[in-house]
């Protein structure tokens, strides 16, 4: 998530009231017809209460950042564990969606401030939005949608609607609360409401990043994690932010502002008549702009120029977010490949993200207070451009740790098999130590009484290869086993994982080479992936076996196969617990197999024997876990380093990008500069689409130091520009009015390059 890119719109006196409200009475009419009428603050400087309309403000962008950032919280996993796509594909899409959400607030601009006002642009906007969640939790619920491409459809179709929302109103919250303000008698109080403003936000993404993954594995419908739910949660969140918004509206205490035309547009035409001119006239000007001087009036044609010499700075800065916006996608899938287990509780993936809001809020009094003064008396990074060009090369050293991070799970992941491979587990489920003879090696394997051995990589010349095995024991020591063949048959399948179970009919040994096959490789999600083998003899099929956790419980099914009272079950994905096991009896009443617990951690994949007694001394049911893929051994605090690393980047970059764009643009141009903003964020994404698709390597550690080299010198392209520029001084100068008034800037002064 990326907080910091919802930065308010810090609004200038003159964006906030119009000159009538600073120079004179003015009527402000509201929707339903009321109207205000403030006094002139020369004439009468008495206290202005505090405008009470813009708690239901807060309010709103509190429930639509909680809505916006739980939905985002889980997208990735989403798409890739119940949408099926693949893990580059669902980066695809999470940055495709992503860069739509920061491209549409341009167009919500335009339309706040050129059509319907600012109130209107968020109300039916909103609508949008909350129909958008709506379609996407609706698309989770598998028996609406059980067809697979049309849950796709639908689900899409969600998200398009969300991005219009999202986007769409994005520019305009945050203005609109500033709007409820007078200057300058409450710029005091307007620079706090953007404070409160700014920790609603981050105080949102936390709760709800935080929140939506646990209802998602906590809250089970319809025999699968509860998607619907959990997009459902963040869906009535946004309803509730446009009721809160309407109910400031119905309570009459906004303070609206017509539409008055857009400086976005201004600036376009102006740029465009620019270039034309310059085409068809022959005549020399200073600078390409003065063209437009025919059309345009001198101040503006001379704002945009300095706005062009700050766009300059902008071509660097999409590579920022190509990589802090990676946190949602690729460290999210990185998690799924750790181990979450912190003492009784689990961690899950899409938790991690929590960490940034968090860090944010923590660190950014640090800095204010303690890391930027220590710093200005060493005389270093005083200025923004510096503190930026510190913040990108930051981004690319938390790659580089993510990438080393990568390199050393990589040494835990199992190895998938190629084409001429096979896999063979052997499970002995004899009461007795077994010796078996494989034609693939020329040793015997001992296994002794429920214990396993795995052949990881067997030759195979074939699609199916038909081989025979022979099985060894002492028939006078092992129970109920009496007897067996000489020879066993089993099939091995190209790329396929086998699990064969040794166990026996009444009295006489079997060997069966259990459907379906085992699924080896670890789990989408990062959950633990378990299945039952049984022999339970003549135990009622369509019966059950029970594993009982803390929280879930899952069944087992016993059904008729092919292989008889031998087989086994699918994989499931548990949740990692410690679970008692409930079989049933001939009547088909369960009953816990005591003193017998399953304990399965994340990212294992597990098979667990569940078999009717084959000794003599012994009726009891006997229960035993095999592992077939490890858990996942590298602790996922190990992410931690990562995540601050990109934390201080976010301050040092976002924050004070944004703190330079307002202090140096003219303030004709700071909602374009905050358009172009957000643009980059924008482009960031399209640039990890880019790369994404490229697939330029196998390795994900690889794609990592890619993205942190390709930083680092876009920083060197970064520094390049950003050390020819002159910053504007910044004075505080009364005119006649006794007004606060800003210097333009005109980019290029008199002072030395600072950078």
């Amino acid at each position: 998530m990326a907080p910091n890119t919802e930065e308010p719109k810090v609004v200038a006196a003159s964006e906030v009231s119009t000159p009538e409200v600073l120079n004179g009475p003015k009527d402000t009419k509201l929707l339903d017809g009321d109207e205000k009428t403030y006094d002139d603050p020369e004439a009468k400087q008495e206290k202005i209460k505090y405008p009470r309309s813009v708690a239901f403000i807060i309010g709103t962008e509190f429930c639509e950042r909680f809505s916006y950032y739980g939905m985002k919280a889980i997208l990735t996993l989403y798409l890739h564990n119940e949408l099926k796509y693949s893990e580059d594909d669902s980066t695809v899409i999470y940055h495709v969606w992503s860069m739509l959400c920061y491209f549409t607030p341009i167009l919500g601009a335009i339309i706040a401030d050129t059509f319907l006002g600012r109130f209107r642009t968020i109300f039916y906007i909103s609508i949008i939005y909350v129909m958008g969640n709506a379609v996407l939790s609706i698309s989770a619920v598998p028996p609406i949608f059980p067809d697979l491409g049309a849950k796709i459809g639908v689900s899409l179709t969600g998200l398009f609607l969300i991005a219009v929302g999202t986007g769409g109103i994005k520019p305009c919250v945050s203005a609109f609360g500033g709007d409820q303000f007078v200057v300058p008698q409450q710029e005091r109080q307007l620079t706090q409401f953007f404070s409160i403003f700014y920790f609603s936000i981050n105080a949102g993404s936390l709760i709800s990043t935080y929140v939506t993954p646990i209802l998602r594995d906590n809250i089970h419908c319809f025999g699968s994690d509860c998607y619907s739910l959990a997009f459902g949660v963040p869906a009535v969140l946004m309803l509730i932010a446009l009721l809160i918004f309407v109910l400031g509206y119905i309570t009459r205490l906004y303070k609206m502002y017509p539409a008055n035309g857009s400086a976005l547009t201004d600036v376009s035409r102006c740029i465009a008549h620019a270039i034309s001119r310059k085409f068809k006239s022959k005549e020399k000007k200073n600078h390409w702009l003065d063209h437009a001087s025919d059309k345009f009036d001198k101040e503006l044609i001379n704002d945009v120029k300095v706005l062009l010499k700050i766009l300059l700075l902008y071509i660097p800065l999409p590579f920022f977010w190509a990589l802090f916006d990676q946190q949602g996608s690729r460290w999210t899938f990185q998690a799924t490949r750790m181990d979450g287990q912190i003492g009784e509780y689990t961690l899950k993936p899409d938790q991690m993200q929590v960490v940034n809001p968090l860090f944010i809020l923590l660190f950014i009094p640090v800095f204010d207070t303690f890391v930027y003064p220590l710093l200005a008396r060493c005389n270093l990074l005083k200025r923004q451009l510096p503190r930026m060009f510190v913040g990108g090369v930051l981004a690319g050293v938390a790659f580089l740790v993510s990438g080393f991070l990568e390199l050393k799970l990589q040494t835990t992941y199992p190895v998938a098999l190629n084409s001429g491979e096979t896999r063979v587990s052997f499970i002995n489920g004899l009461p007795c130590e077994v010796n078996v003879d494989v034609p693939w090696d020329e040793k015997s394997i001992t296994l002794p009484e429920l214990q396993d051995h795995i052949f990881k990589s067997i030759p195979i010349n074939e699609a199916n290869m038909t081989v025979n095995i022979s099985l060894h024991f002492d028939k006078s020591n092992c129970g109920n086993v009496k007897d067996g063949h000489d020879l066993y048959e089993i099939t091995l399948a190209d790329k396929t994982a086998h699990a064969v179970l040794i166990t026996a009919d009444t009295s006489f040994a079997q060997v069966v080479n259990i459907e379906p096959p085992d699924d080896f490789m670890k789990s989408q999600s990062g959950l633990p992936k378990l299945r039952m083998l049984f022999n339970l003899g003549m135990v009622h099929f369509n019966s059950s076996v029970h594993l009982v956790g803390k929280f879930d419980t899952y069944d087992f099914p016993i059904e008729e196969t092919p292989q008889g009272y031998i087989s086994g079950t699918e994989f499931q994905e548990v949740e990692p617990d410690s679970y008692k096991v409930f079989v049933p009896n001939r009547e088909g009443d369960p009953v816990e197999i005591l003193n017998t617990r399953l304990h399965v951690k994340l990212g294992g994949v597990y098979n667990f024997l569940v078999q009717k007694s084959l000794d003599d001394t012994n009726n009891s049911t006997t229960m035993k876990l095999f592992e077939v893929t490890p858990s996942n051994s590298v602790h996922i605090l190990w992410l931690l380093p990562q995540y601050i690393i990109i934390t201080i980047s976010e301050i040092m970059f976002s924050i004070t990008g944004l703190e330079f764009s307002f202090t140096q643009a003219p303030s004709s141009m700071k909602s374009v500069l905050q358009a172009a903003w957000l643009l980059t964020v924008s482009f960031g994404n399209l640039i990890v689409v880019i790369i994404a698709e490229a697939k330029f390597f196998k390795s994900q550690a690889m794609e990592f130091f890619l993205f942190a080299v390709l930083m680092f010198v876009d920083m060197i392209i970064f520094a390049a520009l950003a050390v020819t520029y002159r910053y504007v001084d910044e004075v505080k100068d009364d005119d006649t009015s006794g007004k606060r008034q800003g210097v333009d800037n005109e980019c290029f002064s008199d002072d030395e390059t600072k950078f």
